[in-house]
């Protein structure tokens, strides 16, 4: 079992049965962000998957705001940050993330929920790696039989994994064989599906769109015992309200409240599609985690 299910086992397991109390109008008129909008620069499976949906529609009733999403690869969302045009990001790259936070775009960055990466690809399973339990040798024996692989090709936080496991592998992602669709995981799913071809997808956005494809799982991820190398932790990030004025940063932590809260980390463990958990809640744990607000391996300044 990997370390982060048996954080979700041992933190969030009472989670489905938190408080999921209303709040009455003369509440929200007290939060004083009534009647505002919230504008939320996001990765592509959260959308992908219809959880930010059912996380939206659950903070907007709470509040009484209505939240703009921009569903975008992670290094886009935090581009959308840097530039002050977003209020909020939920993302999954911590390497990007630090960055953005080290630059001083982002504060009070909070862990948020996790699930894992897979390789998907043709059910024949032309490069033989179905029975490979190590991602860097699939991708060494993908790279070396010149098997078809989709990649995401845009800066997302998938296809920063992506270029990590490559690297790992000692392997050249270059040839005929190798396709960056610069898209989304659904486009990139759909494109290995047609191809046929191999692709790096989260679990949930495959999940999510399982019956559409003729895909499946080569190599797993952690939650099902495959390597910690495929781990996918999510975060989310205040725009920083000292460097961009215009940003609704109240909001935005009302935002990152909620998510935080018991109740809508239970609206992230209870989400599921065709009976399957996508998401597994991480923000609620009896040891908090205080690396989570600061770029990792980040000490004070001794004075």
């Amino acid at each position: 079992m990997s370390m982060q299910r048996r954080e979700f086992l041992a933190g969030g397991a009472g989670l489905t049965t938190a408080f999921t109390a209303g709040c009455a109008d003369s509440d929200r008129a007290n939060v004083g962000i009534a009647d505002e909008t919230l504008t939320l620069a996001t990765t592509t499976s959260t959308y992908d998957t219809g959880l930010l949906d059912a996380v939206t529609l659950a903070f907007e009733d709470r509040y009484g705001v209505s939240v703009r999403t921009l569903d975008q690869g992670t290094g886009e969302a935090l581009a959308t940050g840097r530039r002050g045009d977003a209020d909020v990001v939920m993302v999954h790259a911590r390497s990007l993330e630090d960055e953005f936070i080290a630059d001083g775009h982002g504060i009070n960055r909070r862990d948020l929920m996790f699930n894992d990466f897979v390789v998907v690809g043709p059910d024949d399973d032309p490069a033989g790696i179905a029975d490979l339990e190590d991602v860097t040798a699939a991708f060494a024996t993908i790279a070396e039989t010149a098997s078809a692989f989709v990649s995401r090709g845009d800066n997302s936080g998938t296809h920063a994994k992506e270029l990590a496991i490559w690297e790992a592998a000692e392997a050249d992602p270059a040839g005929e064989w190798y396709r960056e669709a610069g898209a989304g995981m659904g486009v990139v799913l759909n494109q290995a599906n047609q191809t046929p071809a191999y692709a790096l997808a989260d679990r949930g956005t495959y999940i999510a769109q399982r019956s559409q494809l003729e895909l499946s799982i080569q190599v797993e991820g952690p939650i099902e015992g495959g390597p910690e190398l495929l781990a996918n932790p999510y975060g989310v990030i205040a725009v920083n309200p000292a460097v961009h004025d215009a940003v609704n940063y109240d909001l935005a932590m009302a935002y990152i409240g909620f998510l935080t809260s018991p109740e809508g980390q239970a609206v992230i463990e209870e989400y599921t599609v065709a009976g399957e958990q996508l998401f597994f809640p991480r923000a609620v744990a009896e040891e908090p985690n205080f690396q989570q607000y600061v770029p990792e391996g980040w000490q004070p300044t001794e004075e």
